[in-house]
């Protein structure tokens, strides 16, 4: 609820950019975790997390391009910045941690499965108020002890309104509601014992309001996600909500004459948009940087935005952690899409080999957006994926337990 419902601009003011509510609870989540492994003699079990180890990677890279950057000259600028991404690191880092090794059993899995659905239909619900109206809302919101932060307001493309929700920018927006997708599917086909309608108000909330967000992040997004499942899913479901998406695209062409063509213009005339020629040019300059500090780059945090955006996560990560922590990182994105399919192919389970697939949807989801955007500036983005990746390494050590207890009985 952290992450998803206080908008993004609202901060605890003596901390500044750290100063989040979502960040203070995740660093706390990683303090919290370190107590109970300390505290705990046994061994989490289920046996090697491969989404816990590759984490730990990336931990110690970062660390040692911290390190690193902080003995060699250093603009002062530079060093709030580092600090700050450090943290948010952390509370990411912690908010993973705690999921993975932490969630119980299947229901509590579920039930939270469930609650993050919720929380996504409600932001896209706000997202479509927002469109109908043209009025942002959540800038009117104030809670005490929390201060608001300028330079936020409703954007529009090609004459219509871009959603944000409670996040910073359409494109944070429109990626988070990709990732929670795949979820919301899940939920709507396995969570039987809930009414039809009620399970399946979340998916259809964040399927509508997809097309309004005028992102091709989201787009592209939500394609990559359907694709995974779809390849997953049987011929009988597959056929079906392949129906329902073509009855939809009919839909939007009646209700909202002209959205559909400028979407499809958002694509056909990428050649000559701006921000396309603005990632393109960046490869030169990533590359100048990259050759100075090859291993472990300049330090996380340390390519301010007046420097250049580069508009490309793996770019960003090439030239601040280098080619050793760019590596780890999406070494961790693989940890956790390679355990789903992995467990999927083992698992009889339908409802789990369903779960392991909507799983592996939402991190692929997610690591294909990184390209579109710097998604570490955006921590709405980053707590949403770094989560899903621990209920990944969740799903997974609870089914090997079980599995486990299993051969021994």
């Amino acid at each position: 609820m952290l992450l998803l419902f206080i908008p993004t601009r609202l901060i605890v003011g003596p901390l500044g950019s750290a100063g989040a509510p979502s960040m203070l609870f995740g660093v706390a989540s990683l303090i919290l975790w370190l107590f109970i492994r300390l505290g705990t003699v046994r061994a989490v079990p289920g046996g090697t997390q491969p989404v816990r180890l590759a984490l730990g990677i990336f931990f110690v890279t970062v660390g040692i391009s911290y390190v690193l950057a902080m003995s060699g000259p250093m603009s002062p600028a530079e060093v709030s910045p580092a600090d700050v991404a450090l943290l948010s690191l952390a509370s990411w880092g912690g908010t993973l941690l705690l999921t993975n090794d932490n969630i119980p059993n299947r229901s509590r899995l579920e039930t939270l499965i469930w609650r993050i659905c919720i929380c996504g239909g409600l932001i896209a619900l706000l997202g479509i108020v927002q469109v109908l109206t043209k009025q942002l809302w959540v800038d009117q919101l104030s809670i005490p002890g929390l201060t608001g932060t300028p330079g936020y307001g409703l954007n529009a493309r090609g004459g219509r309104v871009r959603p944000s929700g409670t996040a910073t920018h359409p494109i944070e927006y429109g990626t988070l509601i990709t990732i929670i997708l795949p979820l919301a599917l899940y939920v709507g086909f396995n969570q039987t014992h809930r009414r039809f309608l009620v399970r399946w108000l979340p998916a259809a909330a964040l399927a509508a309001v997809v097309p309004l967000t005028s992102s091709r992040s989201a787009y592209l997004g939500v394609a990559v996600g359907l694709v995974v499942c779809l390849i997953g899913w049987n011929r009988t479901r597959r056929l079906r909500v392949l129906a329902i998406i073509v009855a939809g695209v009919a839909a939007l062409s009646v209700v909202t004459p002209g959205l559909l063509q400028s979407i499809i213009n958002l694509f056909a005339g990428a050649s000559n948009d701006p921000s396309i020629a603005s990632r393109t040019d960046s490869y030169s300059l990533a590359a100048e940087f990259l050759l100075r500090k090859p291993l472990f780059g300049r330090g996380l945090g340390t390519f301010l935005p007046i420097y250049r955006i580069f508009d490309n996560q793996y770019l960003l990560l090439l030239v601040t952690v280098g080619v050793v922590g760019a590596v780890a990182f999406v070494a961790l994105l693989l940890s956790g899409f390679i355990s789903m399919v992995r467990l999927r192919a083992s698992v009889r389970d339908d409802g789990t080999r369903d779960l392991a697939l909507a799983l592996a949807a939402a991190i692929a989801t997610g690591a294909v957006c990184l390209f579109t955007f710097d998604a570490f500036a955006f921590p709405m983005t980053m707590g949403t994926l770094f989560l899903v990746l621990g209920l990944a390494g969740s799903l997974r050590r609870i089914e090997r337990t079980g599995a486990n207890f299993t051969r021994l009985l």
